[in-house]
């Protein structure tokens, strides 16, 4: 099992939790994230089985720490429209976000 730690102390499983990747934008020079607007600072989404929602942040630039956050399935179904991705399990969410 690949456990990962979370900045709240908890842990997830890596193997089993479903990723969910940003979406890149080509700006003619570089490719841009859609989760950060950065060529430098990108995201990922996990969603654990037992239904925790948690961001990886990390960037390339020298020095940054990668950090492992858990998140509100609001927060979650608002990174996850803006990067393409629908999940059922929080469709409805979705349908009465304010984006």
């Amino acid at each position: 099992m690949e456990r990962q730690a979370l900045s709240n102390g908890k842990w997830i499983n890596l193997e089993t939790a479903k990723l969910y990747e940003a979406d890149y934008v080509w700006d003619g020079n570089n490719n841009i994230s859609r989760a950060t607007g950065s060529q430098w600072e990108h995201e990922e989404l996990y969603h654990t089985e037992k239904g925790a929602w948690v961001l990886k942040q990390w960037s390339n630039r020298q020095g940054s720490i990668t950090s492992w956050d858990e998140i509100d399935a609001q927060s979650a179904a608002k990174w996850l429209v803006k990067n393409g991705h629908e999940c059922d399990m929080i469709k409805d969410d979705i349908e009465k976000l304010e984006i």
